[in-house]
């Protein structure tokens, strides 16, 4: 389980995240939403360490992830972060490899050629193995980015804004990949979402955060409402279903 406890973060004068609680168990998905500004992405980055959080305490089955080294929490936690990189002049191949850096010592055994090569072909990415990786298309960089931290063999993936400037298409390719993995290896994934529609079809728990701190955490159907979208997003909505699954059809902005 990864469990975060009273978690505090401040940049400047600015308090980011205020006492975060969340429980994340293997084989589940948790999207994490909220309006621009309250603290997704900050929190994806404290527990990976990317930031210090100035209170709290995020444990990783069982374990302080403050006491790991950065090698041991690379093997427990793989991250994705939002913004593509501009340019990463490597093959695709390689660029997957680089997942297998923890467990790597002086060269990639044949272990870690081969999670590779399986991963490409699962993921439909075989035919660009060895193309640049700055030539590929949006859709395809985020499948090979998706790809490396899978190959990351950790129990849990963080991703921030898995789908955004994707289309309809890959938007679904991506989530049907991430479930499918989660299922899979009995792993967890957190995601930082933006769609509120996408995290109600492939989320098992949203937390919905506001100015950074848990406005609400339950199953899609108990915290994708109307009136949490109205207090949380200032935004008039209808909720319908589909599928047993709640998705929202916004109406205006409230003054």
């Amino acid at each position: 389980m990864l469990h975060v406890q009273g978690l505090f973060f401040r940049y400047k004068n600015i308090t980011v995240l205020k006492d975060v609680e969340i429980g994340l168990n293997k084989g589940e998905i948790l999207s994490i939403v909220g309006p621009n500004g309250a603290g997704k992405t900050t929190l994806l980055k404290s527990i990976v360490r990317i930031v210090k959080p100035d209170k709290g305490t995020i444990l990783i089955d069982g374990k302080d992830a403050s006491r790991m080294n950065r090698l041991n929490l690379a093997k427990c936690i793989s991250y994705v972060p939002q913004a593509l990189p501009s340019k990463f002049p490597i093959s695709v191949f390689d660029a997957v490899l680089m997942g297998r850096r923890p467990y790597i010592v002086w060269k990639p055994s044949k272990k870690d050629l081969k999670v590779v090569a399986d991963l490409l072909k699962s993921m439909h990415l075989e035919s660009v193995a060895l193309r640049d990786f700055d030539q590929l298309s949006g859709g395809q960089k985020q499948k090979v980015l998706l790809a490396r931290a899978f190959a990351q063999d950790t129990d849990y993936l963080l991703l921030d804004e898995p789908t955004s400037n994707l289309d309809l298409k890959h938007q679904m390719e991506v989530m049907e990949m991430i479930s499918g993995m989660v299922k899979k290896k009995g792993m967890a994934a957190m995601l930082a979402m933006h769609d509120l529609n996408l995290a109600s079809r492939f989320s098992d728990t949203i937390m919905m955060l506001n100015a950074g701190k848990v406005f609400c955490t339950g199953e899609p159907s108990q915290v994708i409402t109307v009136e949490n979208i109205k207090s949380v997003y200032g935004v008039e909505a209808r909720v319908n279903r589909n599928s047993g699954h709640p998705y929202i059809l916004p109406i205006r902005p409230l003054n």
